[in-house]
C-alpha cells in the first residue's frame, strides 16, 4: 500500500497539479527498478544504489520532459504511455546488463525474513512521507500556483510571465524521482526483478485511478484514494473472483461520477452540513 502511496502522489505532480495526463510512471518505477538492481548486483550498498536510481530517474525524466511536454492532451498521453514499452524493448534486449527476459536476481539482506520485512516497510514508509511532504511545500509554493494556472489555461499563463516549460519539466522529474526510488526499494525487497514485472502499464493506470478517487491536486487526496482503490481491489477480489476486474472498474467509475472531486469533498461537504 505504501508503494501505491508513492505513485499516487508522484502522480499527483504533473497529473493534479500541472493537469498532464502523464502514463510515464511504469516506466520511472521500471527505469528505478532496474538502476537499483543493476548497482545492487554490482557491489553497491542499498542506500547507495537507491539514491543513484532515484536521481537517474530525474535526469531521464528532465530530459524527456523538454521534448514530451511540448504535446498536451491525448496526444501527451498516448506518447508517455510509449516510453515505458520502448525502455521494456531495452531491458528485454540488453540481456547482458539486465537478464533480459530471464530476469535478474538481487542480493539478499543477511536478517531474519521479519526482520526484513520490518525494514523495507519503514523505507517505504520514509519515502512516502518524503513524497507527501514534498507535494505539500510545492502546493503552496509558487511552483504550485504555477502549475494550477497552467491547468487552467496554459496560453493565459504563458502570457501573464509563467514560465511554463521550466514548471511542467519541474513537475515531470518530481513526478519521476520518488517513482523512481520506489521502484529501486521495491526490486530489492523482492529480490527479482523481468521487464514484464516492473514495466507493467498498470503502474501508470492504478495511480490515476487513486488520484482521481481521492481528490486531484490535494495533498492528501491520492492518499486516501490508495487506501481506498487498494481495500476496495481486495474487497472485490474476494467477492467476485473471476470478474473482480470488471466489478472493480464499475465501482471505481461510479465513485468517480458521483463525488468528481474526489472522496474528500465528501468530507468537507459533511463538515459544511
Amino acid at each position: 500500500m505504501l508503494m501505491y502511496c508513492v505513485l499516487a502522489v508522484s502522480w499527483s505532480f504533473i497529473g493534479g497539479l500541472a493537469g498532464y495526463p502523464s502514463f510515464a510512471t511504469a516506466a520511472f518505477f521500471g527505469l528505478g527498478a532496474y538502476a537499483g538492481a543493476i548497482a545492487q548486483t554490482r557491489g553497491a550498498p542499498a542506500w547507495a544504489a537507491w539514491l543513484g536510481a532515484a536521481a537517474l530517474t530525474a535526469l531521464f525524466a528532465a530530459g524527456l520532459g523538454v521534448t514530451l511536454l511540448r504535446l498536451r492532451g491525448h496526444y501527451f498521453a498516448i506518447a508517455s504511455l510509449v516510453v515505458a514499452e520502448v525502455l521494456r524493448e531495452i531491458a528485454n534486449s540488453a540481456t547482458g546488463l539486465t537478464g533480459g527476459g530471464m530476469g535478474l536476481n538481487l542480493p539478499i539482506l543477511r536478517i531474519g525474513v521479519t526482520a526484513q520485512a520490518r525494514f523495507y516497510y519503514f523505507v517505504m514508509l520514509a519515502l512516502a512521507l518524503t513524497a507527501v511532504a514534498a507535494h505539500g511545500l510545492v502546493a503552496r509554493h509558487r511552483l504550485g500556483f504555477g502549475l494550477r494556472s497552467i491547468q487552467q489555461n496554459e496560453d493565459a499563463a504563458n502570457m501573464l510571465g509563467v514560465n511554463t516549460t521550466l514548471y511542467k519539466t519541474l513537475a515531470f522529474t518530481l513526478s519521476a524521482v520518488f517513482v523512481g526510488a520506489a521502484g529501486a526499494v521495491y526490486a530489492a525487497w523482492v529480490n527479482y526483478i523481468e521487464p514484464a514485472d516492473v514495466f507493467d502499464v498498470l503502474y501508470s493506470v492504478k495511480p490515476i485511478v487513486m488520484v482521481l478517487l481521492g481528490g486531484a491536486g490535494s495533498v492528501l487526496g491520492p492518499v486516501l484514494g490508495a487506501v481506498v482503490f487498494l481495500a476496495l481491489e481486495e474487497l472485490v477480489w474476494r467477492q467476485f473472483l473471476t470478474i473482480h476486474a470488471g466489478v472493480l472498474g464499475l465501482l471505481i467509475v461510479a465513485l468517480i461520477y458521483l463525488l468528481p472531486g474526489g472522496l474528500l469533498t465528501l468530507g468537507f461537504r459533511r463538515l459544511r452540513a
